[in-house]
């Protein structure tokens, strides 16, 4: 029965909140959005959209409260742009956001999808109406990426998920300038065998600052026989040390369970890029797309999710920080 396992986040009511049938132009689907609270409290979700030929660009929606009456740009909010950025010529995907005091600006990652197979890229915005490119900082196979709020021992830090292997594991890397990019360092791996997250791993939105770590929330894949699942799990990391992992969910907290869920474009598959946390600073609205056709929104709780890890965590006996990655 369900009911006999924790229920860290809870499915809200209107669920799917935004569907293409609400788009203001014609789209195939619309799913795995980037989000933000903007200074006035408006709830902002970059959102992927794809088309009809199956490419992506990201369009902007807005809410007063998050979660309905959504203002939803009349026109693409950011195409992409392959006869500037090549990286960019099968379309723009899964954008993370953090916001970044130092700078004042919006940082966002994406996948750039090109010829080489997806990269992560930086934008920045302080609107999110024009949006000033870095261009791609992980060259391909890489994906799932995100930047921390602020530096670390001076230098910037980006989570992300290169692809090496038939496994894939989550990295972090540092740049003194936000362009150059080294010091590449395991932070977590797909596990082995018949675990829930056997196959491969990702970053889903940004990570949590909380004053007991960085608080993950990630994206584990097992492969079965009748195809892929996308389940969300827990992990926590140092403060000033985020390569090394503290505690490691044993369970995924949060899988595809609704026909919203279960059917689509992409089957059994919930995968978030975004949340936003209310002004109480413990409740969390977590913005995801279920089967790559839809956004659907489900609240917790930071303090719960801690909470949930003392219980149900395995403490990695591995120091991550002695791996480097291949390309270094």
């Amino acid at each position: 029965m369900r009911d006999q396992y924790s229920e860290l986040f809870q499915r809200h009511k209107l669920n799917p909140i935004l569907a293409a049938a609400q788009w203001p132009y014609p789209i195939n689907s619309v799913f795995n959005p980037g989000a933000t609270l903007l200074p006035d409290g408006t709830t902002l979700l970059l959102c992927r959209v794809e088309d009809r030929r199956g490419l992506s660009h990201f369009c902007a929606a807005r809410s007063a409260n998050g979660v309905d009456q959504w203002q939803i740009d009349d026109q693409p909010t950011w195409l992409p742009d392959p006869k500037r950025y090549p990286e960019e010529l099968w379309g723009i995907e899964d954008p993370r956001i953090t916001h970044i005091p130092e700078l004042n600006k919006y940082a966002i990652l994406y996948t750039a999808f090109g010829r080489d197979g997806p990269a992560v890229a930086l934008a920045f915005t302080e609107n999110f109406q024009q949006f000033e490119r870095f261009g791609v900082i992980m060259p391909a196979d890489d994906k799932d990426a995100a930047l921390l709020p602020h530096r670390i021992n001076g230098q910037w830090a980006v989570i992300h998920r290169p692809v090496s292997d038939p496994r894939a594991h989550i990295w972090i890397s540092y740049s003194p300038d936000l362009h150059h990019w080294g010091a590449h360092r395991l932070m977590m791996e797909a596990r082995r065998g018949a675990w829930w997250d056997a196959t491969k791993i990702g970053l889903s939105p940004p990570p949590i600052e909380t004053s007991q770590g960085w608080l993950m929330i990630y994206h584990g894949v097992r492969q079965t026989a009748a195809g892929c699942l996308y389940r969300l799990g827990l992990a926590l990391f140092d403060l000033k040390d985020p390569e090394r992992c503290l505690k490691r969910g044993d369970e995924w907290i949060f899988g595809p369970e609704e026909p919203y869920e279960m059917h689509g474009d992409v089957g059994n598959v919930v995968f978030s890029c975004g949340y936003t946390i209310a002004p109480d600073g413990d409740t969390v609205h977590l913005y995801y797309g279920v089967a790559d056709t839809s956004i659907a929104l489900a609240t917790g709780s930071v303090r719960s999710m801690l909470e949930w890890l003392e219980e149900h965590s395995e403490i990695p006996a591995i120091d991550r920080r002695v791996a480097t990655h291949h390309k270094e």
